[in-house]
């Protein structure tokens, strides 16, 4: 039998390769056993926002920690429920996402508790707002989670939504009478800007444009940041008004199954990435609020920041609209709500 230095060259090149491939395919083998499939992450909106930028800091984190053991897919733009934020937590919770950090105000649909964060004027500053994701509150929003088929992991205030108009300067509950107002497509901000005289109008983001420019569209709910990377100025909105009408919490949760089905060590890793992210995100939300503000004094916008007093007569007339979603929350969660909004309010 022919010794191995006696072979060919081309044969001693190809037992070698041969031989290699037997060690270094079993640790090949190993490691692929040793990294779990990828998780699904949802969010609302890309990494150009606090809440995308969230998401994405969040699988980051995680494969961070796990050393790259445990992987993190970023889906932004509500990919994974067709594009429609308020479908995100009916896709986290039927396991088309296996994390997500959603809004409270898009998740409430499906889990009417998270309607406190929305009522009208309940926490118009930021101590307030905090009360609601501390404490007995936040563990009367994590019991809610779970029996709408989730598993909360944390929460991160975002802050107030705002209106844009074209031309009139809204002080008074009496400015918003007859003004055709773009909304989300939810049903307590189309019974605010209803109760208020207004006419709300959910449509798309082109319409919308071909409405201002028609001059059938007076005035825009949203963010702040949304509000300044839409270029509103160019569609001949004047005026911005922070009135600390509808607050928004971001909340950081997992799919049941998914959870249930990984190990000990696995739900520790996330669970502490999610807290990880949420503890950052306020400032992120602070700082893209402060960016968009001097972004739209830049482009001309004129910006009116609503007084206590201001506050309080738009609360007394939508109280019949924040009674009508208190019902939905819970009236005793509301009760408690309102009791920690005050003690944490100067």
């Amino acid at each position: 039998m022919p010794s191995f230095l006696t072979l060919p060259r081309s044969w001693r090149s190809a037992a070698l390769l041969a031989a290699l491939a037997m060690v270094v395919l079993p640790v090949s083998a190993q490691d692929a056993k040793d990294k779990a499939p990828a998780w699904k992450l949802s969010t609302a909106v890309g990494p150009a926002f606090a809440l995308g930028k969230a998401g994405e800091r969040w699988a980051k984190l995680v494969a961070e920690k796990s050393g790259g053991k445990l992987a993190v897919q970023h889906s932004p733009g509500a990919t994974l429920a067709h594009r429609d934020p308020a479908r995100e937590f009916l896709a986290l919770r039927d396991g088309a996402a296996e994390l997500a950090v959603g809004s409270s105000l898009y998740w409430a649909p499906q889990v009417g508790e998270l309607t406190l964060i929305g009522l009208p004027w309940l926490a118009p500053d930021a101590k307030g707002l905090d009360a609601l994701v501390t404490g007995t509150i936040r563990e009367r929003l994590d019991a809610a989670i779970e029996r709408a088929g989730g598993v909360p992991l944390a929460y991160a205030v975002l802050g107030h939504r705002a209106l844009a108009t074209v031309a009139t300067d809204v002080r008074a509950p009496g400015d918003l009478a007859g003004l055709a107002v773009r909304v989300t497509a939810t049903p307590l901000l189309t019974d605010l800007f209803a109760a208020l005289g207004a006419q709300p109008q959910a449509m798309s983001f082109a319409d919308a444009q071909a409405a201002f420019r028609a001059g059938t569209l007076n005035a825009q709910e949203g963010t702040i940041a949304t509000f300044a990377a839409a270029r509103l100025d160019a569609l001949g909105v004047r005026h911005a008004i922070l009135w600390g009408a509808v607050a928004e919490v971001a909340v950081f949760a997992a799919n049941r199954a998914a959870w249930e089905r990984s190990t000990d060590e696995q739900r520790t890793l996330i669970r502490e990435a999610a807290q990880q992210a949420a503890s950052e995100l306020p400032a992120l939300a602070r700082a893209e609020n402060d960016a968009a503000l001097a972004d739209l004094r830049k482009r001309g916008i004129a910006l009116t920041r609503l007084t206590p007093a201001g506050q309080a007569a738009f609360a007394a007339a939508a109280r019949a609209v924040y009674d009508k979603w208190a019902n939905v929350a819970g009236e005793d969660l509301v009760r408690a709500a309102e009791t920690a909004v005050k003690a944490a309010s100067p």
